[in-house]
C-alpha cells in the first residue's frame, strides 16, 4: 500500500512540475517590453531577441497599403523608426498619418521594426467639437416641455 501512494505522490509531482512549465513559457512569451524610439536605438544586441511595443507618430506620407502588408515611419521628437507590419487583419481605421500608433513585434537587424500588432488611436475624431477648439464644451441645454393640452373642468 506504500508503494501505491509512492506512485500517486511521483505522478502528482510530474503534472505539477509539468504545470508550472507551461505557466513559466506562457508568460515569457507573451510579455513585451514598452520602449521609445530613443531606448530602441540604443539597446544593446539583446533587443533582436525581445517582443517590444514601440509608440510615436504616424509620419505623414509614409503608409504603403497592400491588403494586410502595411508599411510605414514612426516619428517620437527627431527621431524615426521604419515600420513593416505584417498581421492576419488590416490595420483599423483610425491608423491614418499623423495618427499615435502603437507596434508590438521584434527589431530587425535590419533597423526596421516588424510589427505582427497594430493599435492606432485619434483622440481628436472622438473629442467634442468645442474641445477640438481648445475651449470646453457646453452642456446641452435641456428644455422642459409643458402639456400644452390643459383640461378644464366645467
Amino acid at each position: 500500500m506504500n508503494s501505491k501512494y509512492v506512485k500517486f505522490g511521483v505522478a502528482t509531482g510530474i503534472i505539477i512540475l509539468g504545470l508550472a512549465y507551461l505557466a513559466f513559457t506562457g508568460v515569457q512569451q507573451s510579455k513585451s517590453y514598452y520602449v521609445t524610439i530613443k531606448e530602441l536605438r540604443t539597446m544593446d544586441s539583446s533587443v533582436y531577441a525581445k517582443r517590444l511595443r514601440v509608440a510615436g507618430n504616424v509620419a505623414p506620407g509614409s503608409i504603403k497599403r497592400q491588403g494586410s502588408h502595411v508599411e510605414f515611419t514612426l516619428v517620437e521628437q527627431d527621431l524615426t523608426l521604419p515600420v513593416v507590419y505584417n498581421g492576419s487583419e488590416a490595420p483599423p481605421d483610425t491608423f491614418v498619418d499623423n495618427a499615435q500608433a502603437l507596434a508590438e513585434g521584434s527589431y530587425g537587424h535590419d533597423g526596421v521594426f516588424h510589427a505582427k500588432m497594430l493599435q492606432a488611436k485619434c483622440a481628436s475624431k472622438y473629442a467634442p467639437k468645442d474641445q477640438q477648439q481648445g475651449t470646453p464644451a457646453k452642456a446641452p441645454a435641456t428644455q422642459r416641455t409643458e402639456n400644452s393640452s390643459s383640461s378644464s373642468v366645467y
